[in-house]
């Protein structure tokens, strides 16, 4: 269905409600064959229980593949774990995402968010993968982050991942047609994709995300914030700040709860109904922070500011935003501003997503980039008069050794270089015909 997604707040409950709609969808994954509802909030500390199988098929003995943990911690729930129905692929080597298969997966996510709404869940699959992040911790995966992490059932049945067994049954089908994208690729494209599918900014992604194999590799569970903490600036930034994450930064992600609901069953927060919620799409009920909660906008920071609409949600995490000097004028400025909301959002949201990951190729791929442009020399003739062969041959050969080819645009750093020495030789050619 859909659910809240916030970083700083309880958005494993917004999961969770995703988690009622989508069961209905892929329960029948081989991610987890039997899934009773582990909790999904991001930011609330109640979750309920959720029970599911997971079938291990790698070296590892119980590679159970479902990990994906909250940013923000919540009650632990039990979850119990057989050898049947979801097969993990995991591997022993992780290797780079093909660019191809990342562009076709990303077709099929669209496609899956306008029957399934999971917009939501998406986003918060997404977070909670990458949210795990500390940057006090150099190693990898010991730093946590965005690396596939929370495929495995030790990470999924942390409190604050509760419901985002859902997330990953819906999210299967595709991996399994796309076995070239890693998991923590996936996850990030998957949470990319929603929020751009839902209206909101393009976020400037890259990907070549390794995963961790082995449950062994989940970080603990706790670093992941909570939705009513008893000082909630406070619990933000001590969350947030570990992931290096700024004020900036913790209140334009705040923003991506103008997506989805919280249930109360699941996540101890909201109402079991209200009128914005009560015909759904998907499973009925839960309650949301804004009107249109399937829609990307600015409309969060306005309603947060007003809390005029009881039916409308505001966490304490939320209404900090507003009481909080310095959380406050960013708050202030994207309730008035949406565009400046999407500009911050965007590089917020792109940051996130690449915390504690390992990229291969190390600079990443970047699926959406500019098309190279080929070698012509002629287009650095002179006047009337065209460059030699011998000439554009030796242009060409300084072309290459700083870095460019054909297919290949040089490094930004030899730009101007390059861009002088082409003058340099056109004007010698231009003096030594006349």
């Amino acid at each position: 269905m859909a659910e809240r997604l916030s970083l700083t707040q309880n958005i494993h409950s917004h999961s969770s409600l995703m988690a009622s709609s989508l069961g209905s969808a892929a329960v029948s994954s081989r991610f987890l064959s039997s899934a009773a509802a582990t909790k999904l909030s991001f930011s609330s500390s109640a979750a309920s229980s959720r029970s599911f199988s997971v079938a291990s098929s790698s070296s590892y003995s119980s590679l159970r593949c479902l990990r994906f943990s909250p940013l923000i911690s919540q009650r632990r729930s039990s979850v119990n774990a057989t050898n049947g129905g979801y097969s993990t692929a995991a591997t022993t080597k992780c290797a780079a995402s093909d660019p191809d298969q990342l562009k076709n997966a990303r077709e099929d996510i669209k496609e899956l968010l306008k029957t399934k709404f999971c917009h939501p869940i998406f986003v918060r699959l997404g977070w909670h993968d990458a949210g795990t992040y500390n940057k006090n911790i150099e190693e990898w995966p010991q730093r946590g982050g965005a690396n596939g992490s929370l495929r495995f059932e030790v990470e999924l049945k942390h409190a604050a991942n509760a419901g985002l067994v859902n997330a990953l049954n819906l999210i299967q089908a595709i991996k399994e047609k796309y076995a070239g994208v890693t998991y923590a690729d996936l996850f990030q494209l998957a949470s990319a994709t929603a929020i751009e599918e839902a209206g909101g900014p393009k976020i400037p992604m890259k990907y070549g995300r390794v995963d961790v194999s082995g449950p062994e590799q989940c970080p603990e569970e706790g670093r992941l914030p909570a939705a009513g903490p008893p000082s909630p600036a406070e619990h933000l930034r001590e969350v947030f700040y570990r992931m290096g994450l700024n004020d900036k930064e913790i209140v334009a992600l705040s923003g991506a709860h103008t997506l989805g609901r919280s249930r109360p069953e699941r996540s101890g927060w909201g109402k079991p109904e209200t009128k914005y919620t009560k015909a759904g799409p998907g499973a009925p009920g839960g309650q949301s922070w804004t009107v249109q909660w399937l829609k990307f906008d600015n409309s969060y920071f306005k309603d947060i500011k007003e809390r005029k609409d009881e039916d409308l949600l505001v966490l304490p995490t939320d209404a900090v935003l507003f009481d909080d000097p310095s959380f406050k004028v960013y708050a202030e400025k994207y309730a008035e501003d949406q565009e400046a909301f999407f500009k911050d959002y965007a590089e917020a949201h792109a940051k996130l997503s690449n915390l504690g990951a390992k990229f291969d190729p190390p600079e990443g791929i970047v699926v959406d980039g500019p098309t190279p442009e080929k070698f012509v020399a002629a287009k650095y003739s002179s006047g009337k008069r065209e460059l030699s062969e011998a000439m554009k041959q030796k242009i060409r050969a300084e072309y290459e050794a700083v870095g460019g080819s054909p297919d290949k645009p040089l490094q930004s750093n030899y730009f101007l270089n390059i861009m002088i020495v082409i003058a340099v030789l056109a004007l010698l050619t231009s003096l030594a015909g006349n």
